[in-house]
């Protein structure tokens, strides 16, 4: 796992974790998180507190307003770190269904 943090506000990655075991899983309570889905296309969205989720089925493309030259790539069994002000274009290439948790402490 990689991040990096140039401004902690504007400019923060996405991070992306392979291969998350079933015990991390546990630990985490991901079954327990809510749910998502979206059909195969292309959305706008803004994060208005840092989201952590868990892909469960799907591939997502997504290209960070703050970052124009970088790709941010993630699929099914990929557990994703969303940073807070990320705005973003999630390109779904397959319906996706996660579990998210949003951050109470990055919150507005």
């Amino acid at each position: 796992m990689t991040q990096s943090n140039a401004s902690p506000s504007s400019n923060s990655r996405i991070i992306v974790q392979k291969n998350i075991s079933k015990s991390q899983l546990s630990e985490l309570g991901v079954k327990y998180w809510p749910k998502w889905a979206c059909s195969a296309g292309k959305y706008q969205l803004k994060f208005d507190a840092q989201e952590t989720c868990y892909l469960v089925k799907g591939q997502v493309k997504v290209y960070p307003k703050n970052l124009p030259n970088e790709v941010v790539e993630f699929g099914a069994g990929d557990l994703v770190i969303i940073p807070k002000g990320t705005i973003c274009t999630w390109d779904a290439s397959s319906h996706v269904d996660k579990h998210y948790k949003f951050d109470p402490s990055s919150s507005p």
